[in-house]
């Protein structure tokens, strides 16, 4: 692979938010990505039907303000649908979303089906592996995509030569900073951990703007429970391994927003795309009770962390 980025620089974007902050912290730490230096902005609830302070129209307005200030806006879909309501409010999502002229992510399939071949970002809940899943994808609409977490450098960068070789026309956007999602679950592990049900869960969620850790026996950082979604405990870092992703014709490279620090990332990883380097991030940027890590770069465990220097 070759050590230097290429002319064409990638693009730098915001994951949606996944936590449930008060409405005046989620429009406020929109209101200061409008003057970092990311290109594209996901919005929307994609983790729980029930955090409701963000209303549809809330995200809506945003989006209209993100796009006049020159970000690219693109409308996250719920990842787990479980019920008549859910499903109904995602089609309402995506039916607003196209006559604003809006992108939408699908993360689920019952939103690819309801895009009916309009274009769509493919969302990493997807589980793309292989040229003939982006084949179909993009066959139903699909322009971007995003590989499973787990996906390493030899497979992704196997994927991408058939891509070329099949001359797919596909975006493709990594995940390179933030905690990792891991896994979802129709019961809500926060409420569960208040001994309260999920329907009666008092939105215990917002008292964990970065999520709620969870530790084993021995007191080690294990996990991170955000409300019906499982994280990881640490926090994945590719910024050494920008030059890596470019060489591999990446696209966009996607970061995980967090409480606190994020301009300070966004800056960094910034500042490597430009000046043709890895990126490097302080620990103190680091979300509360995390490491790094970037074991599933080279096959193994996501939970690992290993200096540039020690991958090959």
């Amino acid at each position: 692979m070759s050590a230097s980025l290429p002319s064409t620089r990638p693009l730098l974007s915001l994951a949606p938010l996944a936590y449930y902050w008060s409405k005046q912290d989620t429009l406020s730490f929109y209101v200061d990505a409008m003057q970092w230096p990311v290109d594209i902005v996901y919005l929307g609830e994609v983790i729980c039907s029930r955090r409701h302070l963000m209303k549809l129209d809330d995200w809506l307005a945003l989006g209209k303000e993100l796009r006049a200030a020159g970000k690219q806006v693109v409308l996250s879909s719920l990842t787990l649908i479980d019920s008549e309501a859910d499903r109904r409010n995602m089609h309402k999502m995506i039916e607003r979303a196209c006559a604003e002229d809006f992108l939408v992510e699908a993360n689920d399939f019952s939103a690819v089906r309801a895009m009916q071949g309009k274009a769509f970002v493919a969302g990493p809940h997807l589980n793309v592996y292989h040229t003939d899943t982006l084949a179909w994808l993009a066959s139903l609409g699909a322009s971007r995509f995003l590989p499973p977490i787990e996906m390493g450098r030899d497979d992704l960068a196997s994927l991408q030569l058939q891509c070329a070789e099949r001359m797919l026309q596909m975006q493709t956007e990594v995940q390179v900073w933030g905690r990792l999602a891991l896994a979802f679950s129709s019961r809500c592990f926060t409420a569960r951990h208040h001994r309260l049900r999920k329907d009666s869960c008092e939105f215990r969620c917002e008292q964990y703007p970065d999520g709620l850790p969870l530790a084993t026996r021995d007191g080690k950082d294990f996990l991170t429970i955000n409300g019906i979604q499982t994280q990881s405990a640490s926090c994945l870092d590719l910024g050494a391994q920008l030059p890596e992703l470019a060489a591999m014709q990446v696209d966009i490279l996607r970061l995980q927003p967090q409480a606190q620090g994020m301009a300070a990332v966004v800056a960094a990883f910034d500042s490597a795309r430009t000046m043709s380097t890895g990126a490097s991030v302080s620990e103190t940027l680091l979300p509360p009770h995390a490491q790094r890590s970037n074991g599933y770069w080279t096959d193994k465990p996501g939970m690992q962390w290993l200096a540039g220097e020690h991958i090959s």
